[in-house]
């Protein structure tokens, strides 16, 4: 299967970029790392993506993670279509946010409440205020590669987007702001221990990903994260977990009950929503009970708690909750993947590796290892792009960076992944 034209996706993208700021509302869409023409996708079904075009695409991005069902499943679509019928929005309190709170609850270790809001960034941005007004210290520490979102105090080394874009600084944040950020390089204990010698008694937050996925998908090394939560228990700092990407996806307990590690506050997103605008930060009542109105660290939001994101939220964590072999099948068939590209790029002499935990996975040309954002940046990104082409060209959507995390869904079969691996082949015969 060859993609013959992108016609319409290539005039839409000229349009769009008459309205939108570069012709897209997320910078990683524009494909400025990968070159060429941005996909306009029109409509999704299982594990597959339908461009402007008409033509089909096996969909490995799956909306950044959140289609762990895949695209449009029933049980989902079926609850918003009838949730719609009793409104959209009414900025008051609804049974349904108790409900979903409870189910995260009971799936999640270690949490007693929960802050429902509007994205991954609002989550991890709340999540920080939280731990500044409950430490009553104001620096914290964030590594190298990890994204956190778009708030000011997060840009800083923070992989993914701005690292697909090359932009260093980024226009617009204060001076004062960014100083109180700290930043360390992934998997690497010593440097965190430095900081906090040199910033004693100044440091409210760790907050990471526990799997990062910003810099491709690198897995936290043996004891990394152990010794992490052992220095923030030791140093009075609150351990953050940012499991927007990993959270009720790696496991039904996310990161922490696939490592066995109780992070502080937990900030959560993608999945959580089923594919609608969703995050929420949580902890103990003790830490929790800090924000208002039960305290005075204020975070507030129109939309949340939104009652058709809290419909497509439940049904998907319901699915994930009730059926616990969706884990096995995802996490074997990212196996699968790994074990086919491995054997296409060892049979080939093509320098490479391949991380994946879970259902997350990503490629690297050119490393034997990759354990940060330095090792990510090494990588032979040229390679990468002729690669993403090759398999975008023939029916396989890929991310446009190669800083980004590849996302299986329980839609994808061995017989998608088998034709992958034919194309990879062909790739390196080129």
């Amino acid at each position: 299967m060859e993609i013959s034209s992108i016609a319409n996706s290539i005039a839409l993208f000229n349009k769009a970029q008459q309205a939108i700021p570069g012709g897209v509302n997320s910078p990683v869409r524009a494909f400025k790392s990968v070159g060429g023409n941005p996909i306009f996708i029109k409509r999704a079904q299982g594990a597959y993506l339908y461009d402007a075009d008409g033509n089909q695409y096996l969909d490995f991005i799956n909306s950044w993670g959140p289609a762990i069902l895949g695209h449009a499943h029933p049980y989902v679509t079926e609850a918003i279509q009838k949730a719609v019928t009793d409104g959209i929005s009414f900025g008051a309190p609804t049974e349904l946010e108790i409900q979903i709170a409870e189910l995260i609850k009971e799936m999640v270790p270690g949490i007693d409440k929960v802050r429902m809001v509007n994205s991954g960034t609002e989550a991890c941005m709340s999540a920080l205020r939280l731990a500044r007004g409950y430490t009553g210290k104001n620096k914290f520490i964030k590594l190298e590669g990890c994204y956190h979102g778009h708030a000011d105090a997060f840009l800083v080394k923070a992989g993914s987007g701005v690292a697909t874009l090359n932009i260093q600084s980024v226009p617009g944040i204060p001076h004062n702001t960014s100083t109180d950020t700290l930043t360390a390089p992934y998997n690497d204990i010593p440097t965190i221990e430095q900081l906090i010698a040199d910033n004693k008694n100044e440091i409210a937050a760790i907050i990471l990903e526990p799997v990062a996925g910003n810099m491709g998908c690198v897995p936290p090394m043996a004891d990394y994260l152990t010794t992490l939560r052992h220095i923030c228990t030791k140093e009075n700092i609150l351990l953050i977990f940012d499991e927007v990407m990993t959270g009720f996806r790696l496991a039904a307990g996310g990161a922490q009950e696939l490592y066995g590690i109780k992070a502080d506050i937990v900030a959560f997103g993608k999945v959580i929503g089923g594919g609608m605008p969703v995050g929420a930060y949580c902890g103990s009542s003790e830490i929790m009970n800090h924000v208002a109105p039960a305290g005075k660290v204020y975070q507030a939001g129109t939309l949340s708690g939104n009652p058709i994101a809290m419909t497509a939220g439940y049904a998907t964590l319901s699915l994930l909750h009730n059926d616990k072999s969706i884990y096995n099948n995802i996490n074997n068939t990212t196996q699968y993947l790994k074990m086919r590209m491995e054997g296409v790029f060892s049979q080939h002499a093509m320098p490479f590796t391949i991380n994946s935990v879970g259902s997350m996975l990503s490629l690297h040309f050119g490393q034997q290892n990759v354990y940060n954002f330095a090792d990510a940046t090494q990588c032979n990104i040229p390679h990468f792009n002729a690669f993403f082409h090759y398999m975008l060209k023939h029916g396989v959507y890929l991310p446009p960076s190669a800083f980004e995390t590849w996302f299986v869904s329980n839609a994808i079969t061995k017989e998608n992944i088998d034709y992958c691996a034919e194309m990879m082949v062909d790739f390196c015969r080129k």
